[in-house]
């Protein structure tokens, strides 16, 4: 008998990966591939969505030859992505009508600052569970239909895109929905994607008429939406595609969900922290969508077919992983393994802070116009302090957010579940764990991301029976556990506070 798995497309904000997991949840093939970042404007990021859709087929492709499997030993694929990041295409082409603009794109700023000027920004976060921010895809599918130059488009007419959306031509989606359009032919997304667009009610489960009439988005545009894990499929792949089998797509969560999920994050209090391009800190609320006091998202964790949605509260920081790149940018690094090496060089930063809001700060500040900001140096200041203090950001970022994680839940944090790729640097999981007080755990199979989105759709197609098969495959590779005493630690939190005040509202002239 012939061995079968389950594939997992990972469509980041950096690239796209491509996962092949077995019954233990042990990764049997892993293809990659990065796409260019556009940035046309200062705060301004772009992609090019059919990079993305070509990259996609390629890494599949390339996965499975690696591996030496054939397509025909998938038994289902699943797609996690990129949040919030949105595209607008034409229907009857399939093609792009502009560049996708990335979640952390800031060009809506403006457009952002006009509804809290008109008080409309309470009413957003009770129907979404979102604070009203330039991150979410409804000011960025409004400024796709305002102000994006008409394409050409094969087998339809050109013309002004907003009358377009509103005749049906046009569809938007996140990053998945666009992946499962090009992979079956629907118009699909699932619940926690729909949850990030600022369009969704978390509440009555629905497209809200008022917020789609405020951003001028016409309902025939947006997609429909299925449980993340779904037994009825959200269709299947071409025969005569590229695979060149019947594959049933049937399971999607946006990328921290999908975390969570892969964390085997099921019951409510569990918690997990991902350190990608930013980091993004959810806990599972249950079947409440709590609201918060404190500056976090309320938002849809996952949904099983036939079940009651599962909320969790989100602290979402836009840079983290991010700014480590930057270090290699501005070349004080050559390659992100060698922040550890330097940051240990030295004791401490020498009182310097860096605060990496290169794209503003998100929870729990929600400054758009804050920018990156570095502190405290003097003539003595060295790479080695610039690179400390930005991996004692992160950590630091990260307390800000489990501190008001546990004022909004009172559930108090006894062990966080951390993954993504800057948990392999060791000094920053330490530093970590000694920031936040609390015990670190890092699982084996830290692409959990990729490893979501695949049990989502493993269980849809009855690969695996029910979730406790999927505890039972959770394993610890690493366990941190603080060194140093909270007096000390909290002496250097209360600076970084600081630090960020002088980083916010900051740029003026965008």
């Amino acid at each position: 008998m012939v061995d079968t798995y389950v594939g997992s497309i990972d469509q980041g904000t950096t690239g796209t990966r491509f996962m092949v997991f077995d019954h233990s949840g042990q990764v049997v093939a892993n293809a990659y591939k990065k796409h260019e970042q556009i940035y046309p404007n200062p705060g301004w990021v772009e992609h090019d969505p059919t990079e993305i859709w070509e990259n996609t087929k390629e890494v599949v492709v390339e996965g499975l030859e690696n591996a030496g499997l054939d397509a025909s030993q998938l038994e289902a694929l699943g797609i996690t992505n990129q949040r919030e990041t949105t595209i607008v295409w034409d229907k009857e082409s399939g093609r792009p009508v502009h560049n996708a603009l990335v979640w952390q794109d800031r060009r809506t700023t403006d457009r952002v600052e006009e509804l809290q000027d008109e008080g409309k920004v309470e009413d957003i976060r009770e129907k979404t569970g979102l604070e009203a921010d330039a991150y979410f895809s409804a000011t960025k599918t409004e400024w796709i239909l305002d102000n994006a130059e008409p394409l050409k488009l094969q087998s339809s007419r050109e013309g002004n895109l907003r009358k377009r959306a509103e005749e049906g031509e046009l569809l938007m989606g996140t990053i998945d929905a666009w992946l499962i359009y090009n992979l079956t032919g629907n118009h699909i997304t699932d619940v926690t994607n729909a949850s990030r667009t600022m369009l969704y009610n978390i509440r009555d489960l629905e497209w809200d008429d008022e917020l789609l009439d405020e951003f001028g988005v016409p309902k025939e545009m947006v997609p429909e939406v299925r449980p993340s894990s779904d037994e009825n499929h959200y269709g299947h792949t071409d025969p005569d595609g590229f695979l060149g089998e019947e594959i049933p797509v049937a399971g999607a969560l946006g990328d921290q969900q999908a975390a969570l999920f892969g964390q085997t994050c099921f019951d409510k209090g569990d918690a997990k922290n991902t350190y990608g391009t930013g980091s993004f800190y959810l806990m599972n609320t249950g079947n409440e969508a709590v609201a918060s006091d404190h500056g976090l998202l309320t938002t849809i964790g996952f949904q099983m077919s036939g079940e009651p949605v599962q909320y969790a509260l989100e602290g979402s920081i836009f840079i983290t992983g991010a700014a480590i790149e930057w270090l290699e940018d501005v070349d004080l690094i050559n390659n992100a393994a060698q922040t550890a090496e330097l940051a240990r060089s030295v004791d401490s930063t020498d009182g310097v802070y860096m605060v990496p809001a290169f794209t503003g700060l998100g929870a729990p500040h929600w400054d758009g116009r804050a920018r990156g900001t570095i502190v405290g140096m003097t003539r003595g200041t060295r790479k080695e302090h610039i690179v400390r203090a930005t991996l004692e950001a992160i950590a630091y970022q990260t307390r800000d957010v489990a501190e008001a994680m546990e004022a909004d839940s009172g559930v108090e944090l006894t062990s966080l579940r951390v993954d993504g790729g800057a948990v392999k640097n060791n000094f920053l999981c330490q530093l970590q764990s000694d920031i936040i007080q609390t015990d670190i755990a890092r699982p084996e199979v830290d692409e959990t991301t990729a490893l979501g989105s695949a049990y989502a759709a493993g269980l849809a197609v009855g690969y695996w029976d029910t979730v406790d098969e999927l505890r039972d495959n959770w394993q610890i590779d690493r366990e941190f556990t603080p060194e140093k005493s909270a007096d000390d630690v909290d002496k250097l939190y209360d600076r970084w506070h600081d630090a960020v005040d002088r980083s916010l509202d900051w740029a003026q002239e965008e």
